[in-house]
Formats: C-alpha cells, sequence, structure tokens
C-alpha cells in the first residue's frame, strides 16, 4: 500500500501533468488563488472606502474631487511612507515584485517565485491601490497566486516542468477571477508566463481557470466589467483602414506609456543617489507627486475603471481624453518609477481607450458617413494598447471580448492589436514585462536559445582533477598563467565565448584565493555544448508535448 502511494507521489513531481491526479492538485490551486484574488480585490475596495469616505469605490475619482485638497495630497504620501517602510525591512532591493519575476521563476527557477520578498509586495500592493496608487490589481494577484503555487511545488517536491504548469494554473485562476474572463486567463498564463502552448499544461490551466472564474461569479454574478452603450457594428470595407491606422498610433501609445515608466524609473535613480534619499523615502516621493497631480486629475487614482467606463461608452469629449491620457501616462510613471506597487495591464485598458477615443473623435468627424461609433474605436484603442504593452494580442483581444461582452467587433479589435503588437515589439523587448527583465540584465525576450547558458554554471558541468579523463595538470598550470582560465562561479554564458576565442579544447577552472587563481579542474568545450544541447532539447520537450 505504502510503495504504491510512494509510487503515485513520485508519478505526480515527475510526470503530474499527465496524470489525473495533478489535474485535481489544479482545480484546487485554481480555487485558492481564485479566492486570493477576490479578496485582494475586496481588501482594496475596503480600504479605499475607508481612507476616501466613498460609498461606491467604482466612482473614486468623482467621489475624490469633492474632498478637499489636503486629503487628496496626504492620502498617497502615507501609502507611500508605509510601502516603503515594508520594502526596506522585507526586501533587498527595495523592489516591488511583479508579473516580471513571475516570468522569471517560470523560465529560471523551476516555476517557483521568492516567497519572503513576493508577500511583501502583495501588502505594498494592496497599500498602493488603495491610498491613490495609479495602477492596477492584476500584477498583485498574479504574484499573490504564484506564491501560492510555490508553496505547492515546494511541499510536493515536484520538477520543474510540474512546478511551472502549478503556476500556469495558479496564474489562470488569479486572471479570471480577477475580470471573469476564463478564456482570456488560461491563454495569459500560457502566452505570457509559461511562452508556449504545449498540450500537458492546457488542460490543467483550463480547469483552474474555470474555477477561478465560478468564484468571481458566485461572488459578483454573471456580469461584466464593462457595459458598452447599444450594439457596435463596423462599416466593414470603408472603415477597416481607419482601425490599422489605429493600431499604429496605439503601438506608438504603448511604447511612449512603457518608456516613460523606464526614463522616469531611471531618472528617479539618479536623484536619489545624489540627494542621499533613503531607500524607503523614494514610493513617499512619488506619492507625495501622485497626489499632488490627483489635486487637479482625480481620474488617476486607482485602478480607474471609472474612467474608462466613460470612454467606452463615450462620456468624454475630445479634449478631456486627450488630456486624461497624457495624464495617466504621467501618473503610471509616478507610481512605478517611485518603487510603489500594482500592474501594468488596467492602467493599459484606461490609457488604450482614451487613446482610441480621442482617436474615434477625430476620425469620425472627418468621415462621418462612413464611420460606425466613436465608441467602437474606445473599445479597439484599449485592447490594441493594452496588448502592446503586454506582448500578449491573443490573451488581451479575448480579454477586451470577456471584459465587454462586445463579441460583434472582433474584426476591428483584431486588426488594431494586430498592428499595435507588431509596431511595438519591434522597438522594445517583445513587452513591458520582458523589457523590465532586459534592464536587470535577465534576458528571456530572445528564447531558451539565450537564457538557458546563464543557467549552468561552470562547476556543474567541469571535470575534476581526480576524474577519468581529466585534463593534464601541467597544461592546465601552464595556461592559467598565460590568463587561459575561467572562475569556478562562472557560467557557460561567459565561458563559452572564452572558450571559443582561446581556440583550444579546454580551460582550466579557478577558484579566486585573493588574487591567486587555484585551479579546481577544466572545462571541456564538448561537455559545455554537451550540457547545453541536453537543456535545449528539454525545452523543446516541454514545450512540445
Amino acid at each position: 500500500m505504502r510503495g504504491d502511494l510512494g509510487r503515485g507521489w513520485d508519478m505526480l513531481r515527475h510526470s503530474g501533468p499527465g496524470q489525473i491526479s495533478f489535474w485535481f492538485v489544479a482545480l484546487l490551486i485554481g480555487v485558492v488563488s481564485g479566492f486570493g484574488a477576490i479578496g485582494f480585490r475586496f481588501a482594496v475596495e475596503q480600504l479605499q472606502a475607508f481612507l476616501y469616505g466613498t460609498r461606491d469605490v467604482n466612482m473614486l475619482a468623482s467621489w475624490a474631487g469633492q474632498l478637499h485638497w489636503l486629503w487628496v495630497l496626504l492620502i498617497p504620501v502615507a501609502g507611500g511612507i508605509a510601502v516603503g517602510l515594508i520594502l526596506q525591512r522585507f526586501t533587498p532591493d527595495g523592489r516591488v515584485r511583479s508579473v516580471a519575476d513571475v516570468i522569471e521563476g517560470a523560465a529560471l527557477n523551476d516555476g517557483r517565485v521568492e516567497r519572503r520578498a513576493g508577500m511583501a509586495s502583495v501588502l505594498c500592493s494592496w497599500i498602493t491601490l488603495s491610498t491613490g496608487g495609479s495602477t492596477g490589481r492584476e500584477g498583485p494577484v498574479v504574484h499573490m497566486a504564484a506564491l501560492a503555487s510555490t508553496w505547492v511545488a515546494n511541499r510536493l517536491k515536484v520538477d520543474g516542468i510540474t512546478g511551472r504548469d502549478l503556476l500556469g494554473c495558479a496564474v489562470a485562476a488569479a486572471v479570471s477571477a480577477s475580470f471573469n474572463a476564463p478564456i482570456a486567463g488560461a491563454l495569459f498564463a500560457l502566452e505570457v508566463v509559461l511562452r508556449h502552448f504545449a498540450l500537458h499544461a492546457f488542460a490543467p490551466i483550463v480547469v483552474a481557470s474555470a474555477a477561478g472564474t465560478v468564484i468571481n461569479r458566485l461572488v459578483y454574478g454573471d456580469v461584466t466589467e464593462f457595459v458598452l452603450p447599444g450594439t457596435t457594428t463596423v462599416e466593414f470595407y470603408l472603415e477597416l483602414p481607419a482601425f490599422f491606422l489605429l493600431g499604429l498610433v496605439c503601438g506608438v501609445v504603448a511604447v511612449v506609456m512603457m518608456r516613460a515608466i523606464f526614463f522616469a524609473d531611471d531618472v528617479e535613480t539618479e536623484l536619489q543617489k545624489r540627494l542621499g534619499l533613503p531607500r524607503w523615502a523614494r514610493p513617499a516621493v512619488a506619492g507625495l507627486l501622485l497626489g499632488a497631480l490627483a489635486i487637479w486629475f482625480p481620474h488617476i487614482i486607482g485602478v480607474g475603471y471609472e474612467t474608462t467606463s466613460r470612454a467606452l461608452s463615450g462620456q468624454l469629449v475630445l479634449g478631456e481624453a486627450f488630456v486624461f491620457a497624457v495624464i495617466k501616462v504621467v501618473a503610471v510613471s509616478f507610481t512605478m518609477a517611485g518603487r510603489m506597487g500594482g500592474g501594468i495591464f488596467s492602467p493599459s485598458l484606461m490609457v488604450g481607450a482614451l487613446t482610441g477615443l480621442t482617436f474615434g473623435h477625430i476620425a469620425t468627424g472627418l468621415a462621418p458617413e462612413m464611420s460606425s461609433a466613436f465608441t467602437l474605436y474606445a473599445l479597439a484603442g484599449m485592447g490594441a494598447v493594452a496588448a502592446a504593452v503586454l506582448g500578449a494580442p491573443i490573451s488581451t483581444t479575448l480579454i477586451v471580448f470577456e471584459l465587454t461582452g462586445d463579441w460583434q467587433t472582433g474584426l476591428a479589435v483584431m486588426v488594431s492589436v494586430s498592428m499595435s503588437t507588431a509596431l511595438a515589439s519591434r522597438v522594445v523587448d517583445r513587452s513591458f514585462f520582458l523589457t523590465q527583465l532586459e534592464r536587470r540584465k535577465v534576458a528571456l525576450a530572445a528564447g531558451p536559445q539565450a537564457y538557458l547558458l546563464g543557467m549552468f554554471r561552470v562547476k556543474s558541468v567541469m571535470r575534476k582533477p581526480t576524474d577519468e579523463n581529466a585534463a593534464d595538470e601541467t597544461v592546465c598550470l601552464e595556461m592559467i598563467e598565460k590568463g587561459l582560465y575561467v572562475q569556478l562561479d562562472a557560467t557557460l554564458k561567459t565561458a563559452l565565448p572564452r572558450l571559443d576565442v582561446s581556440g583550444t579544447p579546454f580551460l582550466p577552472v579557478v577558484e579566486m584565493q585573493g588574487s591567486t587563481p587555484v585551479l579546481q579542474g577544466a572545462l571541456f568545450h564538448v561537455d559545455a555544448l554537451k550540457a547545453y544541447n541536453r537543456a535545449l532539447a528539454a525545452t523543446a520537450a516541454e514545450e512540445h508535448s
């Protein structure tokens, strides 16, 4: 009996996605992640209602505009101080963990994420969104779900493939529970986090995504996040070129938005160094800037669904839509550069809807007899900017349909999304998340062939002096004297180019003791290439199974 049970656990650890029992684990993770996402949303709404004194957090922007300006100014500052102190205490670098870290965990850490820093980041994101931070809630709930899957993966001691599939299940459930979007939730996990569509991952991820959606509908009912005014139709052949052009405009806007965030982050980092500002104070400064901006433009506060809804329903005139889009980009840049919490998806939806509405006002004004409702452009723009920012055209297209319940305008949205994604992906490293990682010297955008070499330490591949077919010690010492060696803690990413340049079949491996290199073994070119090929083959097998 114990032997059968042990074999069952071993199969789950190493062949989990192919086992029916794994689907029950996926369902459990889906339920936990779904309740976590709903709980996070509820917590944000409760703290927002308490701090801003509103009965309806969906109308937070309108309510904040009626508050005393000092209160609007100080709430984000208090939130920034709290976030800064938490990050100072619980993270090594004062940085909130986000979707980019989940993608990194999937690719480089067998589907695991940092637990201590991750939990602190969820808390910081809750405070940020509740105190006026101009970001979204999808980033925190994705990371919170990743924490749950990491705990399960560590408890079950699963391998990399199973750990990544557990992570995908958790992310899918969190997204679907947050937005009542089961199809997009499943595809987001595959397209953005796992970055493949392997069949072995599809079934359990769909099970988890469905569980998250059921939880959302039990709490909120089967309702969409946004309600569109009436039916929207496209004047087909005549109007399609306008949506091609809208897609290009949205691609430019997405690039400007991402570049603005990274530029603001660089500027604040440089100012922090020059002024000697303590790490905990950086979010507080960002809160001060946000509060000052919110006095005049309260629509930047929080997730921004009220303004997005107004854009989709055409309640904003041309000038308002344009100015609100610009100010929102500034506010998001302040929030993220200030190392406060939250995600990028909801802000990109809002900026996209405002961009599309601005374009729609102009397009329908120029050719009213050939145009559909200008609100259709807001819908297409919402999807186009979000898809370009996330680098996820498939899941973003579907989530726009699921958020609005409007499937009749699929052609317009798809055309705009395809053009914006094609343009933006050529300017940044595929997406906002992958560009964040590239800025941290984590190269995932180019694919496994680029990052796998960095996962192998020379120590794990080298031949020790006592191994069979080891390198001749005398030859190694002569090569060390000539400066031909690699260090013990180096990776194949740095070692292979040195091997190529040296033109030798191996390089001595040394450990530095002070300034003296001490021989530890030798890295053979053929061994390094074999390790790399095995890793590529394993990755290909996982992605095509």
